[in-house]
């Protein structure tokens, strides 16, 4: 069955960096990993392939051959003998010693033969998110909330190492516990991550009966959050090692929490600055006074300047969200809204009557922006 090819599993171009490569293999080995997928043969061939394709073009001197020479450079049952015989005894002429790993030794750094430094792969436990929904008030002073959420945690009876009570993981046979084996692929040898022990370098051959032989058990997990104060939507919250738990005692991954701040039913949150509607009648708005406004620590009185009109925005100081990364705090803009008055009372309606009776022939300088209005008009029609 033909392979298909490396750069295509991991879904990366092939001038790809070595963060690309890596990157895409974490993505791809935390979706297919048999832990997430349990009897999903599927999902464990593909599996099984990304770790080939990993091992393959995160290692310098298999990437270099299996780009120069394809799936030949570096499967054992491709072209394995076609260069058989050619350095034979004395080829080289005067009948010297010779081994051809001392000039891959030279050329990759000793990986052509058995000198080089094992690669065991990182087993640490995968990432977790959870979404925490808090109220304006909260993302401003700051909270603490308790979350539950489901997660893999280490198998409290065999400590990790998925070997059965009284039992422990022995050596690989296969590798010798290197976590990886060397394979002869034309004229050099390659190195690969061992078949048996996937990397691990041990083998359980009693496993735990609680855990199966995995380390960890899924299971729910209560933590308290600290979150600070300043947080918006998108803020993101590490929790250090309190995501999964590794594969037979190696190191758990991190939790992060995003935020969400849910909508205020008064304000609405710009940045630091907070921002409000006040509706007052239009007697104050005309002759000025005091109104009791909301702020997201209690209210305060607001002075009314007379003659305000509709849409003035007014700041009060200090009163928005305190910065998540400094002390400054922003402030509250009061935007007004001049009310006209309805369900009016025969008594409030003959007095509006009056009142427009004796404006009428008054200076147009008391509504400026109807004179305003009515020059344009003006100018348009005459």
């Amino acid at each position: 069955m033909s392979q298909r090819d490396f750069y295509e599993v991991l879904g990366v171009s092939k001038g790809a960096s070595e963060a690309e490569i890596k990157k895409a293999y974490r993505k791809l080995a935390m979706k297919y990993h048999p832990d997430r997928n349990p009897d999903d043969k599927e999902a464990e061939e593909k599996f099984k392939e990304v770790q080939k394709a990993y091992d393959i073009l995160s290692t310098p001197e298999k990437k270099a051959a299996y780009d120069q020479y394809g799936h030949a450079g570096v499967d054992p049952n491709m072209g394995g003998g076609g260069f058989g015989g050619g350095f034979g005894g004395g080829g080289f002429g005067g009948g010297a010693d010779f081994d051809i790993n001392d000039i891959f030794s030279q050329m990759f750094g000793g990986a052509g033969g058995g000198g080089g430094r094992s690669r065991q792969p990182n087993y640490q436990g995968a990432d977790l998110r959870y979404d925490l929904a808090i109220s304006l008030e909260e993302a401003a002073h700051g909270v603490k909330k308790k979350i539950t959420f489901a997660t893999y945690e280490e198998c409290d009876v065999c400590h990790g190492s998925g070997a059965k009570a009284g039992t422990e993981p022995v050596t690989c046979h296969t590798c010798h516990g290197s976590g990886t084996v060397h394979i002869r692929q034309a004229i050099f040898q390659v190195q690969q991550t061992c078949p048996t022990c996937q990397g691990s370098g041990v083998e359980i051959k009693d496993p735990c009966v609680k855990c199966k032989g995995h380390g960890k058990v899924r299971s729910s997990r209560t933590l308290e959050v600290n979150v600070p104060a300043g947080v918006d939507t998108g803020s993101r919250i590490r929790l250090s090692g309190e995501g999964e738990a590794g594969t037979h005692g190696a190191p758990s991954g991190d939790l992060y929490v995003f935020i969400e701040v849910k909508e205020h039913n008064i304000f609405q949150r710009d940045g630091m600055d907070l921002h409000c509607e006040v509706p007052i009648g239009f007697t104050t708005a005309a002759l000025g006074g005091e109104v009791e406004v909301p702020t997201i620590d209690g209210r305060v009185k607001l002075k009314i300047a007379p003659e305000t009109q509709f849409g003035r925005k007014m700041r009060i100081k200090g009163k928005g969200i305190k910065s998540l990364r400094s002390s400054s705090v922003g402030d509250l803009y009061c935007h007004i809204i001049v009310e006209t008055p309805v369900n009016l009372t025969e008594r409030q309606q003959e007095l509006l009557e009056e009142f427009e009776t004796i404006s009428t022939g008054q200076e147009r300088s008391q509504t400026p922006r109807q004179k305003s209005f009515m020059d344009k008009l003006r100018d348009l029609f005459d």
